[in-house]
């Protein structure tokens, strides 16, 4: 009953002195509101990248020329290294036929205008190209139109297929499929449209590309040779370690890598790009849980302050309630309670607000879907109720401390 009774005390104060819980709470919602918002987002951004990776299958691997960048580093020059030629990724191709399934791309430009009529593109769309298997492994999905024909792949017929921002920008009131495009000093024919990506991370995504067959990109000249990217998904149950193994052996020999030297070519995992996206928002997490913690103590010194503002106006309560025989332990419970209820108060605001907050700026970021972070609400909460403790601990203790006698005469 006292803790019952003590509770209905700490709540009859708040009520009388509302305008100084509100600002208190306020103090306490804007600190767990950066606390809970920089995390949302992180998480939210997290649970994006995490979801993309899986869709693109955690079974593959990729195959690319190792890259140094030439020129001279800590005094010595770097080393360049040969690009995959188009025959050692067919001979790649064919020699892992039935162990994996194998696509072949190529980079031909980042900076392309592209015209449809009197209209064009900014000079942002990026080109390559694609063999058979390109739009399955890369996970690719179109929202109209169809993939190339064995025909077109073959002959290396002028034909593409473009993304969201691409179609929007040359044809916005219609459909782009069967339409034409001039790029790279050739015309094209638009046989397909993109599914949009989000363009996550701020950046353009399959939105801003066109593929064209790898056939055809073969033939459009380039200012230097061509690279070409390989990426090979596992069939069936075949061991992943295993076919990187062997794909590196099979890359070495083609490639003509003496026995001792370093490889000529990197290959790299799919969820080993996810893992180190992983690291990277865990230390992103450390440093807003950082930031959103000093924010947080700031408003607790402002709470305590308040706190004892408020014993020092209420000597004469505290008084009256000494003299008709509360005891100390009834004291310091009703100012702990009323700490602990402003404190609940801001943060349930201040959790709904960052959670608010959190999803705005991973949807801008490009994140996507709406992120709860039960962890971190629950974190949140109990970080409200030890800093309700923390604040009112003392307040409390020297309210309860009071002479009865001394507190009556108190004006």
């Amino acid at each position: 009953m006292n803790l019952l009774e003590n509770t209905k005390e700490g709540f009859r104060s708040i009520k009388s002195n509302l305008l100084r819980t509100v600002l208190t709470a306020l103090i306490i919602s804007i600190g767990i509101m950066s606390l809970v918002g920089i995390l949302t987002a992180i998480e939210g951004i997290k649970y994006s990248v995490s979801s993309t990776f899986s869709t693109l299958g955690a079974n593959s691997f990729d195959i690319e020329k190792k890259w140094d960048g030439g020129g001279q580093r800590d005094g010595r020059q770097r080393k360049v290294y040969p690009n995959i030629t188009e025959f050692q990724a067919r001979q790649y191709k064919n020699l892992m036929e039935g162990k994996a399934r194998v696509s072949l791309s190529t980079f031909l430009a980042g900076g392309t205008t592209v015209k449809a009529g009197n209209i064009k593109t900014n000079p942002n769309i990026s080109v390559l190209g694609g063999d058979e298997n390109f739009l399955v492994n890369e996970n690719i999905d179109l929202e109209l139109g169809r993939p190339f024909s064995n025909t077109e792949h073959e002959n290396g017929a002028p034909v593409a297929i473009i993304g969201e921002d691409v179609a929007k920008k040359l044809f916005p009131k219609g459909s782009p499929e069967g339409k034409n495009i001039q790029m790279l000093g050739r015309k094209f024919k638009v046989i397909g449209k993109i599914k949009s990506t989000g363009g996550g991370m701020g950046g353009g995504g399959n939105n801003q590309q066109i593929i064209i067959p790898l056939e055809t990109a073969t033939q459009i000249p380039t200012p230097s040779k061509p690279t070409y990217q390989i990426k090979s998904a596992i069939l069936n149950d075949n061991s992943l370690p295993f076919a990187m193994e062997e794909a590196a052996g099979i890359m070495r020999k083609l490639r003509q890598d003496r026995l001792g030297q370093e490889d000529s070519f990197e290959i790299t995992r799919s969820d080993s790009v996810e893992q180190t996206l992983n690291d990277i928002t865990g230390y992103l997490k450390t440093g807003g849980f950082l930031v959103g913690f000093i924010t947080l103590l700031g408003a607790s010194i402002g709470l305590m302050n308040i706190m004892m503002v408020s014993v020092t106006e209420r000597t004469r309560e505290i008084g009256v309630r000494k003299a008709l025989g509360a005891t100390i332990k009834q004291i310091r419970l009703q100012f702990l309670i009323e700490a602990i209820v402003i404190c609940v108060l801001g943060g349930v605001a201040g959790i709904f607000l960052g959670v608010l907050m959190g999803n705005v700026i991973s949807a801008v970021i490009g994140a996507g879907e709406f992120f709860v972070p039960w962890l971190w609400m629950t974190v949140g909460m109990l970080i409200c109720i030890t800093v309700g403790l923390i604040s009112g601990y003392y307040p409390a203790y020297k309210a309860s401390k009071l002479d009865p006698i001394e507190s009556l005469r108190y004006e």
